[in-house]
């Protein structure tokens, strides 16, 4: 049975239950499942390991390998561990000494080899992900070259994929109030359905407590403009048919 929040503790912040989900409305309020850490929840832009837990248990099964392109502070590898499957993570600026040095759109993988890639990008130039010239989170979500620097890395986890792998991105779309809204999830599920049969779009809400903040609300509401309340996870299979032609 499932205990009731602390006193004064919002519900929308109790950790959730670790099983798997089964609809398409997912509920994250938490950086960790259980009491140990997957990550770290001091990395800016972290991904919530309990959706990471949830693609994997669905998707792969034990001694299969896990690959994240974007690996930021090593959650996909801790959870892949958690659960006994193998695991690489890459980035242009690795954050720990198990993260492999390199870049989303070059992996230094065969192709055909993958099980699983599951893929947080960053999707705007707000948060200095690295000090890197050619990290895509220095791309504007305004900006072209960052949905084409984007349909590079997509074709290449589709490469590395063997027929039948699967391949989840999680993202978000991005406003700011000089320039508009920017629907960067449509454009990357674009990307995605050019090479992969798209199995699904999940919609992860984001229980972060800075949109409760007095002054982030007054922003919005003088603004006319909408605080961002949830992720798309995205999720494709590469199909048996067009093994080894991605470009």
């Amino acid at each position: 049975m499932r205990r009731p929040p602390p006193p004064n503790r919002p519900r929308g912040l109790v950790k959730p239950e670790l099983r798997p989900q089964v609809t398409t409305l997912w509920d994250y309020p938490s950086q960790h499942y259980g009491e140990g850490m997957q990550g770290d929840q001091r990395f800016v832009g972290a991904t919530p390991s309990y959706v990471i837990w949830n693609v994997i248990e669905r998707f792969t099964k034990r001694g299969d390998l896990v690959v994240d392109p974007f690996c930021g502070s090593g959650t996909t590898l801790d959870v892949a561990k958690d659960t006994g499957r193998e695991a690489r993570g890459f980035d242009i600026a690795p954050y720990r000494e198990d993260i492999e040095k390199a870049d989303a759109r070059r992996l230094p993988l065969e192709t055909s080899s993958v099980d699983l890639v599951f893929m947080d990008p960053p999707y705007g130039d707000h948060i200095e992900y690295s000090k890197e010239k050619d990290c895509i989170g220095k791309l504007s979500a305004y900006d072209p070259g960052f949905y084409k620097a984007m349909h590079r890395a997509i074709r290449e986890s589709v490469r590395v994929l063997r027929p039948g792998g699967v391949m989840a991105l999680y993202v978000c779309d991005y406003f700011e109030k000089k320039k508009g809204f920017a629907p960067v999830g449509f454009q990357l599920f674009v990307s995605m359905a050019e090479s992969l049969a798209m199995l699904d779009v999940v919609s992860v809400v984001r229980h972060n407590r800075t949109l409760e903040m007095g002054n982030y609300r007054k922003a919005a509401d003088e603004g006319g403009f909408m605080l961002r309340g949830f992720n798309y996870l995205f999720l494709g299979r590469k199909p048996e048919a067009t093994a080894g032609r991605a470009r």
